[in-house]
């Protein structure tokens, strides 16, 4: 079976109703990293043997704490928020095998996710099941990919779904040990 070639995939796709936005908490996180880094580092400087075995573990320390929190600051402090609830989604992927293609494409297009499905998710498959999904189970985002030697091609378009529906791609997600 030939696949389509879809452009957009799930992650760089928009919805209106889905925004980043910059994580107070994790901002906060990455301070007090960069702060402990700093002050493990600079007390290295203030030990009478600055070439004893506590002041190389406080510089390596500070400056992996430093560098972590930097990285954090930067990279890690942005999150997903479904606008209408304020919840937080995240961003996951499951894999199944390719026996399981046509089903799935029928599912994702179709928008319905039966619980009674038996089918199963694995640690890596040939297909793979992009997902964003708001704590709350009130907004998901699905993605069907088929691997295509060397990377992931979309097969399906991005579908998105709300309230009851979402709550049924989280069933789904979790009957199929996801989670």
């Amino acid at each position: 079976m030939a696949t389509q070639t879809i452009d957009a995939t799930i992650f760089a796709s928009s919805h209106p109703d889905i925004a980043k936005r910059t994580s107070i908490s994790g901002i906060v996180f990455s301070c007090i990293m960069l702060l402990i880094g700093i002050l493990s580092f600079v007390s290295t400087f203030e030990l009478e043997d600055k070439s004893s075995t506590v002041s190389m573990i406080l510089m390596v320390l500070g400056t992996g704490l430093f560098l972590i929190g930097i990285f954090r600051m930067f990279w890690k402090s942005k999150e997903v928020v479904y606008v209408p609830t304020g919840s937080v989604a995240k961003e996951r992927s499951a894999f199944f095998d390719l026996k399981h293609m046509d089903k799935l494409k029928e599912l994702v297009n179709s928008g319905n996710f039966s619980i009674d499905s038996e089918i199963k998710s694995e640690t890596s498959g040939n297909l793979r099941m992009d997902i964003i999904l708001s704590e709350d189970n009130k907004f998901a985002a699905v993605q069907l990919s088929q691997f295509v030697p060397y990377t992931y091609q979309p097969i399906t378009t991005v579908h998105y779904f709300t309230n009851g529906e979402a709550a049924t791609v989280a069933a789904f997600l979790a009957k199929s040990k996801m989670n």
